[in-house]
């Protein structure tokens, strides 16, 4: 077995294709013609991607969020640019994964304060794509999507705060001063984001508010908002969630935003560090 970490020298784009298809599972049809065409920057597509989604043969021991969170957060990234097509294969990969509509729903839920509620109905409409029996890419389970959740880490993981910051859309102070001007807008909005991003802690919902953070943090770095996500960035850690859970879930939608949202991101969590005085060199709070 090739050495996971170092760079496969000479690969045709055959056998790009036929190790990229082992590793994931399936692929769209314009990998083929793009193997051909660009064949070493479609092996290092591979190779990115099947570190950051968990593809077979492409994971370090070291990694720390599961393959169904990173799953869900690429999901709802797809789903916010409207990469329906696309989506509706991921839905597959959570289907056999074990993955219910519900958890896809509550993960659409997260991101949605960041991106928008049409994002929810993105999901919705995708899971609804995956279920035809015309949609051509990936393979359901036997027996159809699954009615029964397969457990995963960050089921029971961020579900209680251990530390401060749980406040929620109300405690900024920008929606402070929207709520001066227009009292009802601020009420009725921040209904919404508190109920999607859970800051009271989780009741019976299958995503607890770590892992809906770790959602609207890589969000929230897609789109550019690095002040923004140091905020979220804390408040995942203040329900338990760590450092390398929170770049991890960031790097999810690096295929499809781009290595500048990871670098976003490292921005945020560096400012993250100061509030928190982590020393940078001993990574220990001075």
């Amino acid at each position: 077995m090739p050495d996971k970490t170092t760079k496969e020298e000479g690969l045709s784009p055959q056998s790009i294709m036929e190790r990229f298809i082992a590793e994931r599972g399936d692929i769209f049809e314009e990998f083929h013609f793009m193997a051909r065409e660009m064949p070493e920057t479609v092996d290092l597509v591979r190779r990115t991607a099947g570190y950051v989604h968990y593809y077979e043969n492409q994971t370090t021991d070291d990694q720390v969020l599961s393959g169904p969170m990173r799953e869900l957060i690429a999901l709802c990234q797809l789903c916010a640019k409207g990469d329906d097509r696309f989506a509706a294969n991921h839905v597959r990969r959570l289907y056999r994964m074990g993955i219910t509509n519900r958890a896809m729903l509550e993960a659409a839920a997260s991101i949605a304060p960041i991106v928008g509620w049409s994002t929810i109905a993105h999901v919705a409409q995708a899971i609804l794509t995956a279920n035809r029996a015309d949609y051509p890419y990936g393979e359901l389970p036997p027996g159809g999507e699954p009615k029964t959740l397969t457990p995963f880490p960050e089921l029971s993981q961020g579900r209680e705060r251990t530390g401060p910051l749980g406040e929620g859309l109300m405690a900024t102070t920008e929606w402070q001063y929207v709520a001066k001007i227009d009292s009802e807008l601020a009420r009725r909005a921040a209904a919404f984001v508190d109920h999607c991003l859970l800051p009271g802690g989780a009741k019976d919902e299958l995503l607890g508010p770590g892992p809906r953070e770790l959602v609207a943090i890589a969000a929230l770095c897609a789109r550019g908002e690095a002040d923004l996500a140091v905020q979220h960035i804390l408040r995942a850690y203040a329900y338990g969630m760590t450092r390398r859970q929170v770049l991890e879930a960031i790097s999810c939608v690096l295929p499809m935003t781009g290595a500048l949202t990871v670098q976003i991101g490292a921005r945020a969590m560096q400012q993250a560090d100061n509030a928190r005085n982590i020393d940078p060199q001993t990574q220990q709070v001075s």
